[in-house]
């Protein structure tokens, strides 16, 4: 079969990714649903995302240690099937730990295997000059998820309800992944290793290199791994909860879907701006920037609570959407700086265990902090605070960048 060109499947990634990452974000429409449905409580509701994010970002290092060895475009294959089949079985939760099942466990898997980690891998070989900016492009996937697929699950649930909405976002993984996927993207050879970090190889990998051990070593890598837990820990708080948080005063739930739309969009900004800027200037100094934009982003939710405002909520979302967009592309470009080579997919998958932590926990401790106070204020303060440590933390992981080729 003849080479399809990176650029056709770099577009095919951006729409796997916003119909995988859709389902992602889209969460926090339905969990204002099966609230208002079962009644449970907000901690069991966000246990569940929590499972989700453990389980997606814990398939990190064997997704990445997959793609190396096979290649990016059999698991996304595996993945638009998985996806489709899991978010099928959520349609049909009657019970909590139904959601634990179907969406906490079956749909991390299914997001996890066509989402993030194979799409880094596939992008970081085909582009090995401008990958900040090619990265940027694949990212804003996911703010087109948060801007089409949100308000599209909401209103679907106002229309037909929760079931069919999950119903209708299987059948779209299933016709978009498999065919687009089949046709658009081929594996190539991975690039020649970084020398930032790694001078030579590890044992027992030969010289295209470092082993993930050594590269466990780093502290680059610690600093960076660090700053990804923190990171998350912020945006995935604001992610799962900013519609409940709406809803709470007074900002219609359509309204609300529409404000998380506006982050979409504003991601898309981010990214691909930030993608092209993180190509010219330092990388860390982009991710600090995006990360003070989270934290005014939680200083204007602060002012929804005492005069709330569509407005407002609107900056909020501009604010929040750039600021995380720029982070989340980055750390991949940071990794592939300090450690390009065949091992480069297990250890960036690695950096996915420290997302799938901070997430997780991020999530959770914000719904046990409402249930204990009623109130977010305590939750969102802890989420302004992790971003600065990890602006602190990726500025500390600095090296010299790798010349462009």
């Amino acid at each position: 079969m003849r080479p399809v060109p990176a650029h056709r499947a770099l577009a095919v990634t951006v729409v796997t990714l916003a119909l995988a990452y859709g389902v992602w974000y889209a969460y926090s429409v339905f969990l204002v649903a099966l609230l208002r449905e079962f009644g449970w409580s907000r901690s069991v509701l966000a246990g569940a995302f929590s499972l989700f994010t453990l389980v997606s970002g814990g398939a990190g290092p064997a997704l990445g240690a997959l793609a190396d060895r096979f290649g990016p475009r059999r698991l996304i294959l595996a993945g638009g099937v998985l996806l489709a089949a899991a978010l099928w079985a959520d349609s049909l939760v009657t019970r909590a730990w139904h959601l634990y099942l179907a969406f906490g466990l079956l749909t991390a898997v299914g997001v996890a295997t066509a989402g993030w980690t194979p799409a880094v891998v596939m992008v970081q070989r085909h582009f090995r000059a401008r990958l900040g900016f090619a990265l940027g492009i694949a990212g804003s996937g996911v703010g087109l998820g948060i801007f089409l697929v949100v308000p599209l699950c909401q209103a679907l649930i106002d229309a037909f309800g929760w079931r069919w909405a999950f119903r209708a976002l299987g059948t779209l993984a299933a016709l978009w992944i498999l065919p687009a996927t089949y046709l658009a993207i081929h594996d190539v050879a991975p690039a020649p290793r970084a020398t930032a970090v790694s001078t030579g190889p590890a044992p027992g990998v030969g010289g295209g290199g470092p082993a993930l051990r050594r590269a466990l070593a780093s502290p680059s890598f610690r600093f960076i791994g660090l700053a990804v837990f923190l990171g998350n820990i912020c945006s995935q708080t604001l992610h799962v909860h900013q519609a409940a948080f709406l809803v709470d005063h007074g900002i219609p739930a359509m309204t609300a879907a529409s404000v998380i739309s506006v982050v979409g969009a504003s991601s898309i900004l981010g990214k691909t701006g930030g993608g092209f800027i993180s190509d010219l200037f330092s990388r860390e100094l982009v991710y600090a920037v995006g990360m003070v934009g989270m934290i005014l982003g939680v200083g204007v939710l602060w002012l929804v609570a005492t005069a709330p405002s569509a407005w407002l909520a609107l900056g909020y979302a501009v604010l929040f959407g750039v600021g995380y967009s720029v982070t989340a592309f980055i750390v991949p470009a940071m990794m592939s700086d300090r450690f390009r080579g065949p091992n480069f997919g297990a250890i960036f998958g690695a950096t996915q265990v420290a997302s799938a932590l901070g997430s997780a926990l991020g999530a959770w401790l914000a719904g046990l902090i409402f249930d204990a106070t009623g109130s977010y204020a305590i939750a969102f303060g802890i989420a302004a605070g992790a971003a600065l440590v990890a602006a602190a933390a990726v500025w500390a992981s600095r090296v010299p960048r790798p010349a462009r080729g």
